[in-house]
C-alpha cells in the first residue's frame, strides 16, 4: 500500500516545494478575505480577487477557490474556509484538509502544502495532529482488488508552521497523527477484506502479525474450539456450530515497560460474516455482513498503534472470531445454550449472535480484574434507527468511565451519544424456560435491551458497550475525510482513552 509522506516544516508556504498549495481561512473575520489576498504573490492577486468574488468565497466551511498558476514550482493554489474561528475545532480542521485533499486530486496533484491554522485558544500540535489523521484517511482507498491499485494516491504532504519555536511539536503530533492513521488503516481493511478472505483464522493471523511486529511487550493467545469448550463458552460456540470455519478466540496482551495499576480490557465483537444463520437475512441485508467483525478490526487496530506510542495503561484486546452460517449442524430458534459464567440463554433469533459471542467475551475478560472494560459491536440495527449511520450508541453501568470515552471520542473526532440502560426492560430479556433469552418480548428499544443482556455478563466492573452498527460501515461518505466502506471507528477513541488512563 502506498502511504503519503508527512513532513512538518518551517518556511514561507510559497516556498514550498508542491504541486498544489492550500491557504486556509477562517470566514466571518473582517478583512480576513483581504489579507489573504494580500498574502499571495502579486502575478495571481487579481485573479484570485476575480475567483473570490465570482465564487461570493467567504470563508465559510467546505467553500474553496481553486487559482491556476503560470510558471512557478506549484501549479494551483487554493484557498479554502474553515468557518469562523470562535466556532472552529479540530474537526474543522479535518473537513478542511479532507476538501483540500479532495480539491488536489481533481487538479490533478499528487502533492500538497498547506498551512495549519490555529484559532486564537487553539493548540498548534493538536491542529496538526488532526490534519495529519484526516490527510491519511482522505487518501485511503481499498484497492487490493483493483488491476490499477494506488495510482491516485496522495505521495507527500507539507505541514507549514508559521512559528519556529513550534516546530517539534508539529513534529511530534505528524508522528503520532501517522501511528494513529495507520491503526484506522488496518481496521478499515480488515473490515473491506471480503469474507471469503478474512475468516476467524485469517483475523487470528492478522493478530500475530500485529503482535510479532509490535515487539517484546505484546503477547497473542488463541483458543481453537476444544480449548474454548474447556472454559465452557457454549454461547459462542454455538454461534460457529453452522459453518466450516473453525472458532478462533484471541486474546492479545500489552504489557507496557513499568507495571501499571490502570488495567483495560477492550473487547471486539468478531463474526467475519453473518448471515443470520437459520434465522436467514434478506439477500441485501447481508450484502456489507463482512463488516460486522468491525469492532475485533478496531481491537487489532489499536494494538497496531499501541506498538508505536507504548502507552503506561496494561491493554487486554479480546476477540471471539467466528463466522454464523446456516448448515444441518447449525443452532435453532428455540434451543438453550450455556455461557461460561453459568447463565443459560434461550435462543428465539440466531440472528442476534452477537451478544452470545461477547457473553463469553466479557466474561473471560472480567477474569482477568481489569479496572475498566470497553466493547465495540456492529450489534444492533435498532442502534441506527435510533441514532443514524454516523453515530455510536453509549451504554454504560459507570458514570465516570461514560464520560471518559465520550470525552475521547468528541476530541478523537469520532460521534457517540449515551443511552439508558432502563432497569424496567429488563423483563423484556427474561425467559420462562432459561435465564435469559437472545431477543426482546417486543420489537421495541433493542439496542438498550441488547446493551442490558451484555450487562448480565460484566458484574459490577466499569464497563462501557459502543453499539457501532451505524459508523462502523459507510454506505456513503460520512465526513470528507472519510469515505465509503469500512472506517476503523472506535480506533481513535481508543488510543484517545488509553493515553489518558
Amino acid at each position: 500500500m502506498t502511504i503519503m509522506n508527512i513532513l512538518g516544516e518551517k518556511m514561507d508556504l510559497f516556498a514550498a516545494k508542491a504541486d498544489v498549495l492550500v491557504l486556509p481561512v477562517f470566514g466571518g473575520e473582517a478583512g480576513a478575505v483581504d489579507a489573504v489576498i494580500a498574502r499571495l504573490p502579486e502575478g495571481i492577486r487579481k485573479s484570485a480577487a476575480r475567483s473570490i468574488k465570482a465564487n461570493e468565497f467567504a470563508g465559510k466551511p467546505g467553500e474553496y477557490v481553486a487559482i491556476d498558476v503560470h510558471d512557478s514550482p506549484y501549479h494551483h493554489v487554493i484557498i479554502i474556509g474553515l468557518g469562523s474561528m470562535t466556532e472552529a475545532t479540530l474537526e474543522s480542521a479535518r473537513e478542511m484538509i479532507g476538501g483540500a485533499i479532495a480539491c488536489t486530486r481533481r487538479l490533478g496533484g499528487r502533492s500538497l502544502a498547506v498551512e495549519i491554522p490555529v484559532s486564537d485558544d487553539g493548540d498548534v500540535a493538536d491542529v496538526a495532529e488532526a490534519m495529519v489523521v484526516a490527510a491519511q484517511l482522505a487518501d485511503y482507498a481499498f484497492d487490493t482488488y483493483k488491476e490499477k491499485n494506488g495510482k491516485k494516491r496522495m505521495k507527500e504532504m507539507t505541514l507549514v508552521i508559521r512559528e519556529g519555536r513550534d516546530v517539534l511539536r508539529v513534529r511530534k503530533a505528524v508522528e503520532r497523527g501517522c501511528a494513529i492513521a495507520g491503526g484506522v488503516t488496518v481496521a478499515r481493511d480488515l473490515v473491506n477484506m471480503p469474507a471469503q478472505v478474512m475468516t476467524p483464522s485469517a483475523l487470528a493471523e492478522a493478530a500475530e502479525r500485529i503482535v510479532k511486529e509490535a515487539g517484546k511487550n505484546f503477547s497473542l493467545k488463541v483458543l481453537n474450539r476444544e480449548e474454548c469448550e474447556a472454559l465452557g463458552m457454549g454461547a459462542y460456540l454455538a454461534v460457529g456450530l453452522g459453518s466450516e470455519e473453525p472458532v478462533k478466540f484471541l486474546h492479545l496482551t500489552y504489557t507496557p515497560e513499568r507495571s501499571s495499576k490502570k488495567r483495560l480490557a477492550v473487547i471486539g465483537k468478531g463474526v467475519t460474516f453473518d448471515s443470520g444463520g437459520l434465522s436467514l437475512k434478506p439477500g441485501d441485508g447481508m450484502m456489507t455482513m463482512k463488516c460486522d467483525m468491525a469492532g475485533a478490526a478496531a481491537v487489532l487496530g489499536l494494538f497496531t498503534v499501541l506498538g508505536q506510542l507504548q502507552p503506561r495503561c496494561e491493554v487486554h484486546g479480546i476477540v471471539a472470531a467466528v463466522e454464523n452460517m446456516p448448515s444441518g449442524k447449525a443452532i435453532r430458534p428455540g434451543d438453550i445454550v450455556k455461557a461460561s459464567n453459568g447463565k443459560t440463554i434461550e435462543i428465539l433469533n440466531t440472528d442476534a449472535e452477537g451478544r452470545l459471542t461477547l457473553a463469553d467475551a466479557l466474561t473471560y475478560a472480567k477474569k482477568l480484574e481489569p479496572t475498566a472494560m470497553i466493547d465495540l459491536a456492529t450489534l444492533t440495527g435498532a442502534c441506527l434507527v435510533a441514532l443514524g449511520e454516523e453515530i455510536t450508541g453509549l451504554m454504560s453501568n459507570n458514570d465516570e468511565l461514560a464520560q471518559s470515552v465520550i470525552d475521547a471520542a468528541e476530541d478523537a473526532g469520532e460521534k457517540m451519544w449515551r443511552m439508558p440502560l432502563e432497569k424496567r426492560y429488563k423483563s423484556l430479556i427474561e425467559s420462562d424456560i432459561a435465564d435469559l433469552r437472545n431477543i426482546p418480548t417486543n420489537r421495541y428499544g433493542g439496542s438498550l435491551t441488547a446493551g442490558l443482556f451484555l450487562e448480565e455478563f460484566v458484574d459490577n466492573l466499569p464497563w462501557v458497550h459502543l453499539d457501532i452498527a451505524g459508523p462502523a460501515f459507510a454506505e456513503k461518505p460520512m465526513a470528507s475525510y472519510l469515505g465509503k466502506g469500512g472506517t476503523g471507528h472506535g480506533v481513535r477513541t481508543l488510543v484517545e482513552l488509553v493515553e489518558r488512563m
